[in-house]
């Protein structure tokens, strides 16, 4: 915080497709949309469109008691999208979805009268929000160290991620082996006191840009239902096309029991969220009053008609400009373009999928973090790709290509071009180099 208060102040104040204007005229490509979330760029569009109309009819109305017609409209649009789900509860971000989530598993189980079923399994590595309950499962020690008295680490078992990267040489279906027998050792000898398992839904994007081997996360779900333990998917980030699939846990080809949604589910122009379960999690929360099994959950703008106009009039752009097709299109030129740095001597790994990208830095094996002046590689990432006119933003040693999904294909190329430069300029700081082994 000290070394930011002491950076140029750029102050955004406009938007131009793909583009981000600053208070003094200078225009940066969004080279990180917007956090992972924008999905055609900034102005004035279809989506924009639609929340302008909907403030015109009704700003905002409670789902205490009451329903609201975006927010039905939009739930209805959601459980076709996401087979197999059946009910929608709306918050307002991920972390929230994330919590919400959670409650719901434990309190299943307690409606059920296994009360006992406390615990959650969760991913080395896995990212799921900045909330306790999310700190607590999505536990990164750099992050959240400094919050340890507040969480419930104790009722959360880490089970390894498939990184196939500093795999000790072992093969991907050795890996995937390997990690799958040590969650199964979790899940059978605990099982009766787990109440879910949380998973990012095809890849890990903050825990360092883990993409899945096929078939993994299927199988993830397969043990889930093996040991009668729920199935969580965060879908928050990798969905609506991030990894090249409009659904990714369809495209995964696993069934779990709640889902979360957030992120370009309004294509990054006002905070919603969403979890979604299926049928048999709802039944469960179906009694008499007295009973007292109903979900105790909710917040004054849940289910926000502003954000429920946006995420319809978005979801319909989504059809309308055959999005899914140009995702396609634009994986493939990623691909061919990531090629360019492969052989650089310290490109130690490559993962991509669909609209996503790490590009992973180490010299003779270890992180690349600093540079020989001292200046820390993710400032100097952050600074030289600003003065290039591209906003980006790596996760420590990982150079992070996470682009707007409808980005056109000029200003894709701009971004990879500018982190092909970028890669010049570190290994220009960092002196001789030698090839990594990779």
């Amino acid at each position: 915080m000290k070394d930011w208060g002491t950076w140029r102040n750029r102050v955004i104040v406009d938007g131009k497709g793909f583009y981000l204007v600053d208070s003094e005229g200078r225009t940066y490509l969004d080279g990180i949309a917007s956090m992972w979330c924008n999905v055609w760029g900034h102005g004035q569009n279809e989506v924009t469109d639609a929340m302008k109309k909907q403030i015109e009819k009704v700003a905002h109305s409670t789902l205490f008691g009451l329903a609201n017609e975006p927010s039905t409209l939009l739930a209805e649009k959601l459980v076709e999208l996401a087979k197999g789900m059946r009910r929608v509860f709306y918050s307002d971000n991920g972390s929230t979805a994330i919590e919400a989530s959670m409650k719901m598993a434990i309190q299943y189980w307690k409606n059920k009268g296994k009360s006992q079923k406390q615990q959650f399994v969760a991913l080395k590595g896995g990212y799921h929000g900045d909330t306790i309950g999310c700190m607590s499962i999505g536990y990164i020690d750099r992050f959240f160290e400094a919050y340890s008295p507040l969480l419930s680490k104790a009722r959360v078992h880490r089970a390894p991620t498939p990184l196939l990267y500093k795999s000790g040489g072992r093969d991907e279906n050795r890996v995937v082996d390997s990690c799958l027998e040590r969650t199964e050792q979790i899940l059978k000898r605990y099982h009766d006191k787990i109440a879910a398992l949380v998973m990012e839904s095809g890849a890990q994007i903050a825990g360092g840009v883990v993409i899945y081997p096929d078939g993994y996360q299927k199988r993830i779900s397969e043990l889930c239902k093996k040991y009668d333990v729920l199935l969580i998917i965060d879908e928050i980030a990798t969905g609506f096309g991030r990894l090249g699939n409009m659904v990714e846990y369809l495209a995964q080809k696993s069934n779990p029991d709640i889902v979360c949604l957030g992120k370009a589910l309004t294509g990054g122009y006002f905070p919603l969220a969403a979890t979604l379960a299926t049928e048999r999690i709802f039944d469960a929360f179906l009694a008499e009053y007295h009973e007292n099994k109903q979900f105790y959950h909710g917040h004054t703008f849940t289910g926000h008609p502003i954000g429920c106009a946006a995420a319809l009039a978005n979801l319909e752009l989504y059809k309308k400009e055959n999005l899914m097709r140009r995702i396609a299109a634009n994986h493939e030129y990623i691909r061919s373009r990531l090629k360019e740095f492969e052989n650089n001597p310290i490109v130690a790994d490559i993962r991509h999928k669909g609209m996503l990208a790490g590009i992973e830095l180490a010299l003779n094996g270890k992180p690349i973090e600093v540079l020989r002046d001292r200046t820390r590689l993710n400032y100097f990432v952050m600074t030289k790709s600003l003065d290039m006119g591209v906003f980006l933003r790596p996760l420590g040693n990982i150079m992070l290509m996470i682009p707007p999904l409808a980005i056109g294909r000029e200003e894709l190329q701009k971004i990879i071009d500018v982190q092909l430069k970028l890669l010049g300029k570190i290994q220009t700081k960092l002196g001789k180099t030698n090839r990594v082994q990779r």
